[in-house]
């Protein structure tokens, strides 16, 4: 794998600090920083365009071919670890890469492809979700896979498929991600329906009945047209005069 690792040409980037890494990425450059190995972090710039265009094609392994290199068969090789992206999270401004050797174990993600038909899409309603995308393992990087394939195929309704049940390439290869991970599942679709209330204009939304609400305010009109008082209300007094006490 290691030998149709893309080669990235890489340049000095002697002047830190954003306002030089602004000027480098307005001349076409991506700055990054090289690191690992019991060595210094080396900040170099990459041809912007051939670096995001392989890295969005799944490129995780890289050769670095350095200006004035002799020998182009001991090219560094490199793996890729981070990247930064701008403050809208589309466009990548800085990458970082390790140093490493074809024999090393490294922890990487690996993207998931789906492949096959599955049986239980042919059921009425049927939907396949594939909400893990890529599994974390860690391997030999001489090892390294670009994608891992998983066949749908047997996937019947109601089934799935979960990240301990994906083959790995290589026997030495181990699983990092949750096991219990679901990579591909058939799911039946349901419409739900969402009743909304309806109010006349001009009025208020009619709110829970009370039981017994109708009926007090019943006893409460009829008290203030001066009939019979309300069960358990005090008696009017007949007027200030004659509740007025005797001098």
């Amino acid at each position: 794998m290691h030998e149709k690792a893309p080669s990235l040409q890489v340049y000095p980037r002697n002047r830190l600090g954003s306002r030089y890494a602004s000027r480098d990425r307005a001349k076409g450059l991506l700055p990054g920083i090289l690191y690992g190995h019991k060595q210094d972090p080396v900040p170099v710039n990459f041809n912007a365009k051939e670096t995001i265009e392989h890295i969005k094609a799944g490129e995780k392994v890289f050769r670095l071919d350095f200006p004035g290199e002799k020998n182009k068969d001991e090219m560094q090789l490199v793996l890729l670890k981070d990247l930064q992206f701008d403050y809208l999270g589309s466009a990548i401004v800085h990458a970082d890469f390790s140093r490493v050797d074809l024999d090393e174990r490294v922890k990487t993600r690996v993207h998931i492809d789906l492949t096959g038909e599955a049986k239980g899409l042919k059921s009425a309603g049927a939907i396949l979700i594939h909400p893990t995308s890529e599994i974390m393992i860690e391997c030999k990087v001489r090892d390294l896979p670009e994608t891992i394939t998983v066949d749908i195929s047997n996937l019947e309704m109601g089934q799935s498929i979960t990240a301990d049940k994906v083959k790995l390439p290589a026997a030495d290869m181990k699983l990092l991600t949750d096991s219990h991970a679901i990579v591909a599942q058939i799911v039946e679709q349901k419409e739900i329906v969402v009743a909304e209330a309806t109010t006349v204009a001009g009025e208020a939304p009619a709110g829970p009945e009370v039981i017994g609400e109708k009926e007090r305010a019943e006893k409460a009109a009829a008290a203030a047209d001066g009939k019979a008082p309300a069960k358990g209300a005090a008696a009017p007094a007949k007027d200030a005069k004659a509740a007025a006490p005797k001098k």
